[in-house]
């Protein structure tokens, strides 16, 4: 890379003009951009919701939120994505992502029930995760090295959706005849 400061005041500010129009007009680039905007309104709308009750089948934020309600609900406020309804169909959508490899708005499984995949939560970086633990609870941040949550880790799920030019409707996705390879990605114009 260049250092800027070995050009003189008026070439530095046309090489970052330039510099500029090229990260731009580059689609990694854009799409790079873009991702990380969609992470971030994902991960805040995710945070404004700590605090809410949790409720068994709850999908509203006014009456309460299980753990898939409040995925589900995440992501239709944030970037208008329906989602399936339960954690472990949910798991299906997406691609895997490696536990070192984890980005703010990526999804998290747990085994909490004794069968995998049976608890989602929201990845909003460090280490944390934003869900809706059991009953009594409500929404809150926890670690993903909590001794508890640690130990019931299942795995982690990404959803892409800033190189799409529309949002693809998952709960629009046949779960039960899908293949088990179902992909987001195999889909850009939905499904």
């Amino acid at each position: 890379m260049f250092i800027l400061t070995s050009f003189r005041p008026a070439r530095r500010a046309a090489f970052a003009v330039l510099a500029v129009w090229a990260a731009a007009s580059c689609p990694a680039a854009r799409a790079a951009a873009d991702a990380g905007e969609t992470d971030a309104e994902v991960v805040v709308q995710a945070l404004s919701l700590l605090g809410v009750p949790y409720r068994w089948g709850g999908s509203d934020p006014r009456r309460g939120l299980d753990c898939s309600g409040l995925v589900r609900h995440v992501f239709k406020s944030a970037v208008a994505l329906d989602l399936p309804r339960r954690a472990e169909q949910i798991s299906r959508i997406g691609h895997r992502v490696a536990r070192a490899e984890l980005r703010s708005g990526d999804l998290l499984f747990f085994n909490t029930l004794g069968r995998p995949n049976s608890h989602v939560a929201l990845y909003v970086g460090d280490g944390r995760f934003v869900h809706a633990p059991g009953r009594n609870g409500q929404v809150r941040v926890d670690g993903l090295e909590d001794r508890y949550w640690r130990d019931r880790f299942n795995g982690a799920r990404r959803i892409e959706l800033a190189a799409q030019e529309t949002p693809v409707v998952a709960s629009q996705v046949r779960i039960a005849s899908a293949p088990p390879s179902l992909r987001l990605e195999d889909y850009p114009n939905g499904p």
